[in-house]
């Protein structure tokens, strides 16, 4: 008898939810894409990989610098005694080390920049995705490479990705 009492009330409850979830379909945002293809992150991309480049040739000009040094040493050993000949080993491996410190630390400070860049168009991405979402009563946002398969029609990137070109421009980077 009480099952029967409560049959129509877990009845109504799975109606009401069914009626309620299929209204608001989750949608999906390719964040890389927005990230890469929006004018504030094509323009961070862009910036940062010029960055690497020219400190990527900074350091190939160095490199070579520094072998034709050592190869300077070498043809000096004989002419130079062996105390000068191993100041001056000693010294160009300060130089290598010196070399190699600093273009890890390049590229360390080229990998904080990225982020850096991500986490400011992540966070000037969320009052934008937010007031998209209220204004078309969409409930979640899931990124697509968590999406195995889902309906193009709910995906929402060409439109987020014009709404930030219209909001932020450069992200001012440096």
């Amino acid at each position: 008898m009480t099952i029967l009492k409560k049959l129509p009330i877990v009845l109504f409850v799975i109606c009401f939810l069914s009626t309620n979830l299929a209204a608001d379909s989750a949608h999906f945002i390719d964040f890389s894409k927005v990230l890469n293809e929006s004018t504030a992150g094509a323009k961070a991309q862009k910036f940062l990989k010029n960055k690497f480049v020219s400190d990527s040739k900074k350091y190939r000009n160095l490199e070579k610098k520094l072998l034709e040094e050592e190869r300077e040493i070498i043809a000096k050993k004989k002419v130079l005694n062996k105390e000068e000949y191993q100041a001056k080993v000693g010294e160009l491996r300060k130089k290598v080390a010196k070399l190699q410190k600093d273009k890890q630390k390049s590229l360390s400070d080229i990998a904080k920049l990225r982020a850096s860049a991500k986490n400011q168009l992540l966070e000037k991405l969320k009052p934008i995705l937010r007031t998209y979402m209220e204004s078309r009563k969409i409930r979640l946002v899931i990124d697509k490479k968590e999406v195995l398969y889902g309906d193009q029609n709910l995906e929402i990137t060409s439109d987020i990705i014009s709404l930030l070109n219209k909001e932020v421009k450069d992200l001012n980077l440096k």
